[in-house]
């Protein structure tokens, strides 16, 4: 099969750096991973031919980043990696978040460019990613460590879909944060708080990455289309 014709998922599996690349090129690899390169391309209106070129280039090459590749790991470590590194990331990092937004509301809600009711939105992300959370570690991951992933297809169903919940939040943020470009003239606090917002969403794209394309993939494969 033509690397065009594999799925966003397969390609960020199979190939160290696509996700980056993916991200530069605004393709959904995480919640739009079972979509075809080639349709992920033509809904987004871009040219599939130089993304593959550079897929090529990337599959060449020795991956340099040091990052382990998680396709190799048991599903336990898989467990134990979300947990530490995006898990308990996430509940360091919206409180910050959500503190320094009401800041820059505060002092320029009246400039035209104020990211408006971001606080307000960042809030509703943190309550909802909690939830989810919380029922990875209630339910689904004890059922993986235990054994029991290939009788998890239906919560696997559930958090996949409240992942798209979570890239619809996503795309919403940036809206509201002209795709988190400071304008000109922000102040300390707002420039802060665009730098660790688009940390967070890097790591909220990794994270359902690893999850939906990784560890689900083994017990739930989805269809690709």
């Amino acid at each position: 099969m033509e690397m065009i014709d594999l799925s966003l998922g397969q390609l960020a599996r199979r190939i160290p750096g696509a996700t980056r690349l993916f991200d530069a090129h605004r393709l959904d690899f995480c919640c739009g991973g079972n979509k075809t390169l080639r349709a992920a391309a033509e809904a987004a209106g871009v040219d599939a031919a130089p993304i593959v070129e550079e897929l090529k280039l990337l599959a060449g090459r020795i991956d340099a980043s040091g990052e382990r590749d998680w396709q190799d790991a048991s599903a336990t470590e898989l467990v134990e990696h979300l947990l530490a590194r995006y898990h308990a990331v996430h509940r360091e990092q919206l409180p910050e978040l959500i503190r320094l937004a009401r800041k820059v509301e505060q002092v320029h809600g009246d400039r035209a460019d104020c990211p408006h009711g971001l606080a307000e939105h960042l809030s509703a992300m943190a309550q909802e990613l909690e939830s989810h959370m919380r029922k990875e570690e209630d339910v689904l991951f004890p059922m993986i460590v235990r054994g029991q992933g290939p009788r998890a297809g239906a919560p696997i169903n559930v958090m996949r879909m409240e992942h798209d919940d979570h890239g619809v939040a996503l795309r919403a943020m940036e809206a509201m944060t002209n795709d988190i470009t400071a304008p000109g003239g922000a102040c300390t606090t707002w420039r802060a708080l665009y730098t660790g917002l688009r940390t967070f969403r890097a790591d909220l794209m990794a994270h359902i990455h690893t999850e939906n394309n990784i560890l689900f993939e083994r017990f739930a494969p989805a269809v690709v289309h």
